[in-house]
């Protein structure tokens, strides 16, 4: 075989390659889209997969999770430990719906065993719309690249106007604090984000002020879908919303 044969057979493998994976990675959308489908109001939590038991952020992610899947909420975590486990575990523990969205990696992620339900994805891309489309808030725990990568592509997309606006909670002032003041100092200082950039994220220390900040865009949400007339979701919402004002201690 001639050089210029080989070249223009590996040229069709690739290509055949490109092509197919398309067709792997529709599969992936429709997979996950199929499987959520009846998802109703649901917050993601993100963080560290290297939390520990004894580590306060999975204690206080649990308790979050604990108390968002009592009103009702719908917990979402990439169903890996740490705090993707804390967030999981509570939601189990309060009867809620505890999804997992799962990923394939060189090293290899073992599903937590709190996920009422759990996915497992091979494509990145195809998970982080997953993990956004659902998700009414985002609940950001200390984390490493990762967390960063959901927080900065979630900023991203509110601040191009790709994707409506919704809390972007971080959740711990010591660990977060220096970012935002290198946003502040820096970003804003040179002109590479603009000051009420910032005000996309709210700061926050206690399970109780997660709650109060998704239950205030639950209420948004509730107001706006009530124009458009009954559905599951809105009923849901409404459940939420009365269970949030039944309860004393928020």
């Amino acid at each position: 075989m001639d050089k210029d044969s080989f070249k223009i057979i590996e040229e069709l493998k690739i290509r055949q390659g490109d092509t197919w994976r398309v067709f792997k990675i529709m599969s992936e959308f429709v997979y996950g889209f199929d499987e959520l489908a009846d998802v109703g109001p649901a917050v993601t939590f993100f963080g560290s997969s290297r939390a520990k038991e004894t580590d306060k952020y999975y204690k206080l992610a649990y308790e979050t999770a604990l108390n968002l899947g009592k009103l009702g909420f719908t917990i979402i975590t990439g169903g890996g430990p740490g705090i993707m486990e804390a967030a999981n575990r509570g939601a189990h523990d309060s009867g809620a719906e505890s999804i997992g969205l799962n990923i394939s990696i060189p090293r290899e992620q073992v599903p937590n065993k709190y996920q009422t339900k759990s996915l497992q994805f091979k494509y990145f891309f195809v998970r982080k719309v997953m993990l956004l489309k659902y998700a009414m808030a985002y609940v950001i725990f200390p984390g490493g690249f990762g967390t960063f990568d959901e927080l900065f592509e979630a900023l991203t997309l509110i601040q191009t106007g790709k994707s409506h606006k919704f809390p972007l909670i971080l959740f711990g002032s010591e660990y977060y604090s220096g970012l935002l003041n290198f946003m502040k100092n820096t970003m804003v200082k040179y002109g590479t984000i603009d000051k009420e950039d910032l005000n996309l994220m709210i700061l926050v220390d206690e399970p109780k002020d997660v709650v109060k900040h998704i239950m205030e865009r639950a209420r948004e949400k509730y107001e706006h879908l009530k124009r458009f007339g009954q559905s599951y979701f809105l009923r849901s919402l409404e459940k939420i919303l009365k269970r949030y004002e039944a309860f004393t201690y928020f």
